[in-house]
C-alpha cells in the first residue's frame, strides 16, 4: 500500500499509467476510491494519482487542522515525492475549492492547468449553507457511519461501488472530516478568480441546479475557462457520468498539453 509519510501524518495514494499527470482531489468524507472510473479510463493515456486527505479512508488522522492551504502543501509533497514538476489538477464538489486555493498560492507555477468538477469558489447559498452544516454536525458527534452511508449511496452508481465507497469512507477520522467542512464553509476566493491566468475547464450536471450559479460566477470571472454541462447528470459527475466526463479530461488535456508543448 503505497503511503508518504507527511509530517506526523501519513497519505495513503494510487499512481497508474504514465504519461501527463494529473492529480485528483476528493471532497469531505469520500476517498480516492470516488475518481475509480477516472483512473482505470484515463490512464490508459495519462498518469492518475489519486490520494486520501488526511483523516479520510486509508490517511489516518492528523493532529494539523485538515484545511485547503495543508491540503495545497501535501500535494506539493506528493508531487515531490513522486518527481512530478507539473500535473494537471482535477478537484471535485469541495476538492475544486482546494484546486482553486492551489492556483492561488504560489504552488500555481507547478500546475498545467485545472479542472473543476461540480465545484465553487465560496459556499453563499442557503441550501448549500444547511447541507454542509447538517454534515458537519453529524461529523461532530461521531455519526460518521450515518454520513458515509448518505454520501457514498448518492456518489456510487452500482451496489458494488456503494460497498466499496462506503467501506473506505467508514475509515476516515471525524475530527478531520468536520475540520474539512467547517474550512469548505468558510472559504472564499470569489474576489480573486481573475488572477488565475491559466486553462480551466468547468464541468456540471445540467440538472445540478444548485450549483448553477457558481458556474456561472466562475464562467464569467475565470479569464480562461471552458465550460461543459453534462447532460441528465446531477451533482455527482465522476461516477454517474464517467464516460462523458473522462471524454471531456482528455479532450481538455489533449488540448492544452499541446499548447505547452507538452
Amino acid at each position: 500500500m503505497p503511503i508518504l509519510k507527511v509530517d506526523e501524518c501519513s497519505l495513503y495514494y494510487t499512481v497508474k499509467g504514465k504519461g501527463i499527470p494529473i492529480i485528483f482531489i476528493h471532497p469531505p468524507v469520500l476517498t480516492s476510491i470516488n475518481f475509480i472510473y477516472q483512473a482505470e479510463e484515463l490512464s490508459r493515456y495519462f498518469q492518475v494519482i489519486t490520494f486520501d486527505i488526511r483523516g479520510h479512508g486509508r490517511s489516518p488522522f492528523s493532529i494539523k487542522p485538515v484545511t485547503y492551504p495543508l491540503i495545497v502543501e501535501d500535494i506539493n509533497k506528493l508531487m515531490n515525492h513522486l518527481d512530478i514538476e507539473k500535473a494537471f489538477l482535477c478537484g471535485y464538489s469541495a476538492g475544486a475549492s482546494i484546486l482553486l486555493e492551489f492556483l492561488l498560492s504560489t504552488s500555481k507555477r507547478r500546475a498545467l492547468g485545472g479542472i473543476m468538477i461540480s465545484g465553487m469558489s465560496e459556499v453563499s447559498d442557503w441550501r448549500l449553507i444547511n447541507r454542509i452544516r447538517l454534515a458537519k454536525n453529524l461529523a461532530k458527534i461521531g455519526a460518521l457511519p450515518a454520513l458515509a452511508w448518505s454520501i457514498s449511496k448518492s456518489n456510487s452508481d452500482t451496489e458494488e461501488l456503494f460497498k466499496m465507497m462506503l467501506l473506505e469512507a467508514k475509515k476516515g477520522d471525524v475530527r478531520n472530516i468536520w475540520q474539512y467542512y467547517d474550512y469548505t464553509l468558510d472559504y472564499k476566493s470569489s474576489d480573486q478568480l481573475e488572477k488565475i491566468n491559466m486553462p480551466i475547464s468547468l464541468i456540471y450536471g445540467d440538472k445540478d441546479k444548485p450549483f448553477f450559479r457558481y458556474a456561472q460566477q466562475l464562467n464569467c470571472k475565470l479569464p480562461q475557462n471552458e465550460l461543459t454541462l453534462v447532460k441528465g447528470i446531477k451533482h455527482q459527475v465522476p461516477t454517474k457520468s464517467a464516460s462523458e466526463l473522462n471524454k471531456v479530461i482528455y479532450q481538455f488535456i489533449e488540448k492544452h498539453s499541446s499548447i505547452r508543448g507538452e
